[in-house]
């Protein structure tokens, strides 16, 4: 069987490196491209020196065309700017395109969709299979319990995470909104902050959290006036993410163009 050739997006990064450790140790994916930013300071190394695995041959670039230039799939946990920059060079090339990054703007997710007509694109808010699990088992509780339940999503981070609510508490409210029949933009309460009033029976409202190394925590509360259900997810290290990536890149080969989440990739 031949190798998955895949090129790293953000290379230099944490998720990067921890991408470029998960390839090296899985017999059957191969790394033939390292990608950051211009002017970033470890362009020119070799990744697998940083990535503490030895020489690896694959040099950082700035140069998309040296990136993907022998790349069956991209993998891409960077900034939605920079992410959009990838896929408008990934997707002439035909190479299916692995995306973690959040926070994109409604405009930003059009231009994602449409690249999708082109390509096969996974894109998900979380590329774990326990946080996908978690979002399938929210989308259920939601659609049994009425809306005498309350749903609240709760998230806490590292310190340097620039989004907020997280794209994997935005992924976890869309679950709830879906389970019940209403679109999540109708229904979500993402700021509270002085004299806000009572509750809205039915809104999704997200808090957020910010500190530390913390990999990622999040909650679905469920709360009604006599009972509480509570769902919870934590992850404990960054490798969980790229093995789900690695799963999503090897469904992504073979498949027609189209837009596809980890729910795809899993079967759920």
């Amino acid at each position: 069987m031949t190798d998955l050739r895949l090129a790293v997006m953000g290379a230099a990064g944490r998720m990067g490196l921890t991408l470029v450790r998960a390839i090296h140790a899985a017999p059957d994916c191969h790394l033939t491209g390292a990608s950051e930013a211009p002017g970033h300071p470890a362009l020119g190394a070799d990744i697998g020196t940083m990535a503490g695995l030895g020489t690896s041959g694959v040099g950082v670039t700035d140069d998309l065309d040296i990136a993907l230039a022998h790349a069956d799939a991209v993998i891409d946990f960077t900034t939605p700017d920079a992410t959009l920059n990838h896929l408008a060079a990934a997707a002439p090339r035909g190479l299916a395109h692995i995306i973690g990054t959040t926070g994109f703007t409604p405009d930003q997710e059009k231009t994602v969709e449409q690249t999708a007509a082109t390509i096969a694109i996974v894109k998900s808010g979380n590329m774990s299979l326990g946080v996908n699990l978690l979002a399938h088992l929210t989308r259920q509780a939601a659609r049994i319990l009425n809306d005498e339940f309350d749903i609240e999503v709760l998230e806490m981070h590292h310190r340097h995470k620039v989004d907020a609510p997280s794209g994997t508490a935005l992924l976890l409210g869309a679950a709830a909104a879906e389970g019940r029949g209403v679109a999540l933009d109708a229904v979500a309460d993402r700021a509270r902050d002085g004299h806000t009033g009572a509750r809205k029976r039915g809104d999704i409202g997200f808090a957020v959290l910010r500190g530390g190394g913390v990999v990622g925590d999040h909650t679905v509360i469920l709360a009604s006036e006599s009972e509480r259900i509570e769902l919870t997810h934590r992850a404990g290290d960054r490798g969980l993410f790229a093995q789900g990536a690695l799963r999503a890149a090897r469904w992504s080969q073979g498949r027609p163009p189209g837009l596809y989440s980890m729910a795809d990739v899993l079967g759920f």
